[in-house]
């Protein structure tokens, strides 16, 4: 082949490559911009009136709006959360999206190999929506005057004291083993069907602690019928300045929060899923909404999906790492 026919070969393909690449650009444009073509779908994985519930229905109007389409919220309940998770990661719609916790995104498979769903696999991150410590909660008549002192009579008392928690495998669950490895002590697990139940068994003295979330935990203490030992943060938390973090106590590193997230099918195309997470992180940073989820007992994130990604990579490492050590399994 002659130079000059060489050239003209050359250009030609670069031609080709770029008219190709514009025309998947104008695709991809053309699908986000004619999606949605019928009603959204938010799968929650708890009943109604939980907090997630709570969450999905609070974004569910304003998305509405902005996607010109009803949004509905659909509860598919059981195996906290995970039944939810797994329709949520088979669906081929490309109009079915999930309100996940934690343990859906990260945590799920090392707990049971046998899940249908593989969270790291099957599931996309669309946004981080909020997030909340936990607050070391005890019964009023706890010993102690501060953390330090209950901690030391925790550790005292070896194991003859029980936590209670949601669930095997739960962030209460996971998070209080990795308490009780920081700490030193060595409380007995006693799993409940959800946090409110948990906080009556410690009103009644069947628990001598628990990992509560704040909204729950903070009335409670203001009723005078629990009391706070500290939140499992290196710093105060707004949503309960009151309450010392338990790093003031000498536990450190424990940073662990529970957070509430939007999750799509690993099929769902990459467009459509950008601009799911931009609508969501507008949604949620707006003034309305944080007033709202502070109320709910959340600090607002509205995170981009690469911003929930690497979330997901971080818990599943820092809660992967005690159910590894202990061997903890939910099958």
């Amino acid at each position: 082949m002659t130079p000059t026919r060489r050239t003209a070969a050359v250009a030609m393909l670069s031609i080709a490559a770029c008219a190709l690449s514009t025309g998947a650009y104008a695709q991809n444009n053309t699908q986000t911009a004619s999606w949605p073509t019928k009603p959204v779908r938010i799968i929650v994985g708890f009943p109604g009136g939980s907090s997630p519930d709570l969450t999905a229905r609070a974004f569910a109007e304003p998305l509405s709006k902005a996607l010109g389409q009803p949004v509905i919220v659909e509860n598919k309940v059981g195996a906290a959360g995970n039944i939810a998770a797994d329709a949520v990661a088979k669906a081929t719609d490309d109009h079915t999206i999930g309100l996940m916790i934690n343990g859906n995104m990260t945590i799920a498979k090392l707990l049971n190999p046998k899940l249908n769903y593989d969270p790291l696999k099957d599931l996309t991150p669309v946004s981080l929506l909020g997030v909340s410590p936990l607050v070391l909660t005890a019964p009023a008549g706890a010993p102690g005057n501060n953390a330090t002192e209950f901690l030391a009579a925790a550790r005292a008392s070896g194991d003859k004291w029980n936590y209670g928690t949601p669930g095997v495998g739960t962030v209460g669950h996971i998070g209080m083993e990795l308490l009780k490895a920081k700490a030193r002590i060595a409380p007995l697990h006693v799993p409940y069907a959800g946090y409110p139940q948990v906080a009556t068994a410690m009103i009644a003295g069947d628990l001598q602690l628990s990992l509560l979330p704040p909204a729950l935990a903070s009335a409670q203490i203001k009723a005078g019928k629990l009391k706070a030992i500290g939140i499992t943060a290196s710093v105060r938390s707004a949503l309960a300045p009151e309450i010392p973090s338990l790093s003031e106590a000498g536990v450190k590193d424990l940073n662990l929060e529970i957070w509430n997230a939007v999750a799509a099918p690993n099929s769902m195309p990459k467009p459509v899923v950008a601009r799911l997470s931009s609508l969501f992180s507008e949604i949620a940073r707006s003034p309305e909404m944080r007033q709202k989820m502070f109320q709910q007992g959340w600090t607002v994130q509205g995170t981009s999906a690469e911003g929930l990604a690497n979330r997901v990579r971080a818990d599943t490492a820092l809660l992967g790492g005690i159910i590894t050590q202990q061997s903890i399994k939910t099958d």
